[in-house]
């Protein structure tokens, strides 16, 4: 699979399409030991470099991290814009970014890597990865809220995915998403009147939740091998 190398420094996580637009101008980046023109191809094994540090497709380098979010931190790698980004309280010493999101008031597991291909695996909904959430709402659950949030919620203008929910307490629940609308846990509540108090995600795919919050560890050799075999069949692009 061939990508243009501004958006291959994109989806490596390295820095934007325009910046590495920059950067390719000016010479810093070679592919395979070249210096590329603007729009030239990375095939799948080709070596890219920027100022002759290699980026985004060695084994060896690759980071794989699994993160337990507080409550506040944000999900960007705008360290300029947001002091209370993922990427400072994390403070791992190379380039690594998040796979998706966990919005601010929202807690639990999120991975952080540097491995584009993984990442865009992982993100396109229609390899309909396991995603596991413990929700605790405003006020008791009654009435059809748990069927109605199994058979789909209409929200952002579209009907949400049918999904396995179960009720784990007077005013908790436990849901499986495989979708990844904006927001979609909270707007789903919503729409049939409730409000979430505390969103927890507790697995992805085989990745459970097994550290304190506000700690980070690597993935284990084994852990590791499982999300490959697991997305071994996914497609990294749309159509």
């Amino acid at each position: 699979m061939s990508t243009r190398i501004n958006k291959f420094l994109s989806e490596a996580g390295y820095c934007s399409r325009r910046a590495a637009d920059k950067l390719i101008a000016a010479g810093k980046v070679t592919i395979n030991g070249d210096v590329p023109e603007m729009g030239t191809k990375v095939e799948d094994g080709d070596e890219v470099r920027v100022e002759g540090k290699l980026v985004g497709n060695s084994e060896e380098e690759l980071v794989y991290l699994v993160f337990n979010k507080p409550v506040g931190v944000v999900c960007t790698t705008d360290t300029k814009r947001e002091k209370d980004n993922i990427i400072d309280f994390i403070g791992y010493p190379t380039r690594i970014f998040p796979i998706g999101r966990l919005d601010k008031p929202s807690e639990g597991l999120i991975f952080l890597t540097n491995d584009g291909d993984i990442v865009n695996k992982i993100l396109r909904s229609k390899n309909n990865h396991d995603k596991e959430y413990i929700v605790r709402v405003n006020r008791p659950i009654k009435g059809n809220f748990i069927r109605d949030m199994g058979k789909g919620v209409p929200i952002l203008d579209t009907i949400t995915n049918p999904c396995f929910v179960e009720q784990t307490g007077d005013r908790e629940f436990r849901i499986i998403l495989t979708q990844g609308l904006n927001r979609q846990i909270r707007r789903m509540c919503e729409y049939l009147g409730y409000e979430v108090r505390r969103l927890q995600r507790v697995r992805i795919m085989n990745m459970h939740l097994d550290i304190p919050e506000g700690t980070w560890r690597d993935f284990t050799k084994e852990e590791l091998a499982e999300l490959k075999r697991l997305l071994a069949d996914s497609t990294k692009h749309a159509g």
